[in-house]
């Protein structure tokens, strides 16, 4: 069993380990990560220049492109052999409801769903002054690896995974949710550069809308780890007749 692990923290995030640590006696775990830190990067690929890989020990590279790159090259020609799984994390914060359609972390998972392989991603929904129990949330990814590996689900799903940062002894257990969705924003926030002017950092994400039972933010929010089922289709079905009429009557 080959499995590909990358994240959006950089090679040498503190998750990344944990997440190579839980996995290794379930095949051999390959790193192919980013150099630095590229949280929000999405689903961007690096089309504009040549990428360079890095290859710090053995099992683990870097390269100095996007989480999407990483996936995109490992499973498309950096290697000999043929991967079997993608498992992206552990992510330093949540990535609940519409933080999906940001996260670099999801995206790497998403790149590997597109390339043919099942994919997990996870998350630590830590906060700046939290303890980060990366071993919570490395011990959930190695349950869910290990039943996919026993008993695979349908390998055109991601699962995203958000684990509350209490240690292991408070975690409640895991649990099947939907996304949720985040009030808007913070407005942005405007600084001074050291030439004096002005520039703004992206404001605050929004706290919980779509917030109630059933959702990942209330899993979270009451001890349980969260497991949603992403799809890559983003078509609205439901509104295509309704459409069709529309773009029918048009003049």
């Amino acid at each position: 069993m080959q499995i590909l692990v990358s994240n959006d923290d950089g090679y040498r995030a503190e998750g990344i380990a944990c997440l190579r640590t839980a996995l290794r006696d379930l095949g051999v775990v390959t790193v192919v990560a980013p150099d630095r830190n590229r949280s929000g990067a999405s689903n961007s690929l690096t089309l504009d220049v040549p990428l360079r890989v890095t290859q710090v020990e053995p099992g683990v590279h870097f390269v100095a492109g996007t989480p999407t790159d990483c996936v995109h090259l490992a499973v498309s020609g950096l290697f000999d052999f043929e991967f079997d799984m993608v498992v992206s994390g552990i992510n330093d914060g949540p990535n609940l409801g519409d933080d999906v359609l940001y996260s670099g972390t999801v995206a790497a998972a998403i790149e590997g769903r597109f390339l043919g392989l099942p994919t997990v991603a996870l998350s630590l929904c830590s906060r700046p002054d939290g303890a980060r129990h990366f071993d919570t949330a490395a011990v959930v990814a190695r349950r869910v690896v290990a039943g996919l590996l026993t008993q695979p689900l349908d390998p055109r799903l991601i699962l995203s995974i958000n684990v509350p940062d209490v240690p292991l002894s408070e975690l409640k257990g895991i649990r099947s949710t939907r996304l949720g969705s985040r009030h808007r924003s913070g407005r942005a926030l405007p600084a001074r550069d050291p030439k004096g002017s002005t520039v703004y950092w992206i404001g605050p994400v929004g706290a919980g809308d779509d917030a109630g039972e059933g959702t990942d933010f209330h899993a979270v929010a009451n001890g349980w780890a969260s497991v949603t089922p992403l799809s890559i289709d983003l078509t609205r079905h439901a509104t295509l007749p309704a459409l069709t009429q529309w773009l029918d009557a048009l003049p």
